[in-house]
Formats: C-alpha cells, structure tokens, sequence
C-alpha cells in the first residue's frame, strides 16, 4: 500500500478512463449508480497493484475491467446486496451519459432484466469487443456456453423490440 501520496501514473490514468471505465461498470449491472460503484471497486483493486500495474507490461484498464468483471458475476451469486432500495430516489444532480437518450434508456431497461451472466456477456462480446474465446476464458467457462449466454441474451433483447433478427436469422 502506499503512504501519503498517488503512485505515480494512477491519478492521470483515473482522469483519462474514468468515464469509460464507469460505462462498462454500468453495462455490466444494467445500472449507471451499481456501474460507478463497480467502477469504484476496480480502481481500488488497481490502486492496490498499481505498483505492478504501470510497468511496461501492465495493463491497468485490462486489469479494471477484469475485477468489474469478477465483482459483477460473484454478486449474481450472492443473495443480499447490502443495499435495501427506497422508494424516494434523491434527486439527481447530473445527467449521467444513460440519461442521454430514450434508447439508452430502453437499452439499460433491457440490460437490467437479462440475468447476470447474459449480460456480462453481451458486454464483453459487443461493446468490449472480445472474440468469444477472450470471453471464455475471462469467465472461466467453455466457448459453447459464451455462443449459447449470447444467443439466449440476443433473443431476449429481440423480443423486447431493441433488436431486430439479422436477414441470416429471417430466412
């Protein structure tokens, strides 16, 4: 740990990524307030390493988004959050980029009802842009269960009206 001062690099990597780094926190719970608090715990577990992280070799946002990822798929498992939702929501201060646009908004409402492991996939898949094989591996599941999560998740999104079947899947 470090003592009275930033490691070097941390602040200015915090500055430049934050945005994006709480974008894939939010696609990846289906919810902007549950993304910036995963984002939270990804760039404590950085902070932590970073001394490992800022080298040549390291890659801090791999690394980011690689505990997000953990810390999302452990939390499906778990069957309290430690949080008791109000019915009185404060009033916000921001606009944060999922209030940007009606379809935003329906995208996260479609995000939010696919089971955890659907949607880590379909983030990973679409907006990280990984192989399959990436996924799987990050998961620490088969390729199979990658193509049959994104399938399933496809679908769902579909029969909500926010996709429409390709010409393949048409015919």
């Amino acid at each position: 740990m470090f003592h009275g001062t930033e490691p070097a690099g941390y602040e200015d990597f915090v500055a430049g990524r934050y945005r994006e780094i709480v974008r894939f926190g939010a696609l990846l719970t289906g919810d902007a307030r549950l993304g910036e608090d995963l984002a939270q715990e990804g760039l404590i577990a950085a902070y932590r390493a970073w001394h490992r992280l800022d080298g040549l070799d390291g890659n801090p946002e791999a690394y980011v988004r690689k505990v997000m990822v953990r810390t999302a798929m452990r939390a499906r498992r778990r069957r309290w959050r430690g949080e008791v939702p109000t019915d009185e929501l404060p009033e916000a201060s921001r606009r944060g980029f999922a209030d940007e646009s009606d379809l935003s908004v329906q995208v996260f409402a479609g995000l939010r009802r696919l089971p955890a492991d659907q949607r880590v996939v379909l983030v990973l898949r679409f907006w990280a842009d990984a192989s399959e094989a990436e996924v799987a591996q990050t998961l620490g599941v088969a390729v199979g269960t990658v193509k049959s999560r994104t399938s399933r998740a496809l679908a769902a999104l579909r029969a909500d009206g926010l996709l429409i079947a390709s010409a393949k899947e048409a015919s």
